[in-house]
């Protein structure tokens, strides 16, 4: 391009060296490319918010299964401490204390039961499912997808009844035919990803004593199941996997329920707490008490004494906030996000508070009222009276469970561009100018950090920088 100044060449200055320069600059130096959002002091329990998620999610790397929103939580958590991978090598996802080892057998709990919406959405099991095979340390384990829907289940999501249309296909996906069987069978085709329906064996109860037979077993008064994986991994959900003369710990639970309306009177929502307590068996005569009155004892009891998830994600790209089954579309929204957390009763309360309610209006679904409320009151204080889920070993690190804002931490990020991974050298950078609406790259989901700045943009970027929201061109 012609210079203004005679015998000084200009240069063409990419988005990328743009915010190379202008991060040394003052007007950046107060942005923080993790947007933190924290209540009370001291020790609380971390959540972890991902928000902005594209709608075109997957990007390059990782056979086209890499997930925006997957991998701005994992590298969100890995900054703040909490490592997806269990590796002596100390790495911003892995680390001594991390959660999944190479050798372990990682059950991914999903909500099958129903389809469209109202199913978990199986683009994020797919990034998710990637990440772990793709342990630094090679991953020689197994992933099983597992659910059980009382019967009406169905990984294929093609349920009937509840008001849907027709007995097809309709995956809570971008593309409807990706159920989860279709991940299992053609998008991973790996004999280290297979899944389990619980509904054919949810009426067999077996003692304890018997290490073949697949079914349920009965502790005090929940019960979960034992089954053999297409990989022979002899799971038994409270004990272990099964070694022929005793148990080893190598079993992992990733607890992923879709956030949703519930019922209007019972439980009034559908997060992570009530998600796993679907594991149970209602055949094992208890679904009375269950429904509602022992609800948050139920959900307290599989998470503090059957299998503590090493972690929950709630699922929010869509939200179902006004009907169970997730149809029809106009009871839905389109969120893009992700919540985590390794505290099941904080992370319940603060999607209700912040991303339903305000997707709903309905006061119903605030934790602060009464059917909510209680069951997180006795979720919380039956984990809390069993000694909290602190687990080392497996990568738990939190010990109590809260329901006390005051007591929860939580970070947030935007996972907004498809093409700028969390490892490119700019990722903080970006995530600072997007954070505070700056540059907010294309429509298609892209940033293009490769791309010429011209001088309009330029002056963009520059009067947003300065001004932010209140400068008036007029």
């Amino acid at each position: 391009m012609k210079s203004k100044y005679p015998g000084i060449i200009q240069k063409a200055i990419s988005r990328r060296r743009f915010l190379k320069g202008t991060m040394a600059g003052a007007c950046f130096a107060i942005l923080n490319p993790l947007s933190s959002i924290a209540t009370g002091a001291g020790s609380s329990n971390p959540l972890f918010w991902v928000q902005c998620v594209p709608d075109q999610p997957f990007y390059g790397g990782g056979n086209g299964n890499y997930h925006a929103g997957i991998d701005h939580l994992l590298h969100l958590m890995g900054n703040n401490g909490l490592k997806f991978y269990r590796s002596e090598s100390e790495t911003e996802l892995g680390g001594p204390s991390g959660m999944i080892r190479p050798d372990d057998v990682v059950l991914i709990k999903v909500n099958g039961q129903w389809k469209y919406r109202g199913c978990t959405n199986s683009d994020v099991i797919r990034g998710l499912i990637q990440r772990i095979l793709d342990h630094p340390d090679g991953f020689t384990g197994e992933v099983v997808i597992f659910e059980n829907g009382q019967g009406r289940g169905s990984l294929n999501c093609d349920t009937t009844g509840q008001g849907y249309p027709d007995g097809s296909v309709h995956a809570n996906a971008n593309d409807e035919s990706h159920s989860f069987l279709y991940l299992v069978n053609t998008i991973f085709d790996d004999p280290r990803v297979p899944s389990y329906l619980l509904d054919p064996i949810r009426s067999n109860f077996i003692g304890n004593s018997d290490h073949g037979a697949d079914g349920y077993r009965i502790y005090e008064n929940v019960s979960y199941p034992c089954f053999t994986t297409a990989g022979g991994h002899r799971i038994e959900l409270r004990e272990g996997i099964w070694q022929g003369n005793g148990f080893s710990q190598n079993l992992k639970l990733i607890n992923v329920p879709v956030l949703k309306y519930h019922d209007t009177g019972g439980s009034e929502i559908t997060a992570s707490l009530k998600h796993l307590y679907g594991v149970v068996s209602m055949s094992d005569g208890q679904g009375g008490f269950r429904h509602y009155a022992g609800l948050g004892e139920t959900c307290g009891k599989m998470m503090a004494s059957v299998r503590t998830p090493v972690l929950n994600i709630i699922d929010a790209i869509w939200v179902s906030y006004s009907s169970l089954s997730g149809y029809p579309a106009n009871t839905t929204f389109r969120a893009n996000q992700l919540l985590a957390s390794q505290d099941p009763v904080a992370l319940d309360y603060w999607a209700a508070k912040y991303i339903l309610h305000p997707i709903s209006n309905n006061y119903r679904h605030l934790p602060s009222f009464g059917n909510i409320a209680s069951w997180l009151t006795d979720a919380r204080n039956i984990i809390n009276s069993r000694g909290g889920l602190y687990d080392y070993e497996n990568g738990i690190l939190i010990s109590s469970v809260t329901g006390n804002e005051n007591e929860m931490s939580a970070e947030s990020i935007q996972a907004r561009f498809t093409d700028v991974s969390p490892s490119f050298w700019a990722y903080q950078a970006i995530c600072a100018v997007h954070a505070e609406w700056i540059a907010t790259g294309y429509s298609d989901g892209t940033y293009r950090p490769a791309e010429y700045v011209n001088r309009a943009q330029m002056a963009a970027f520059i009067i947003r920088a300065l001004y932010g929201d209140i400068f008036s061109y007029v």
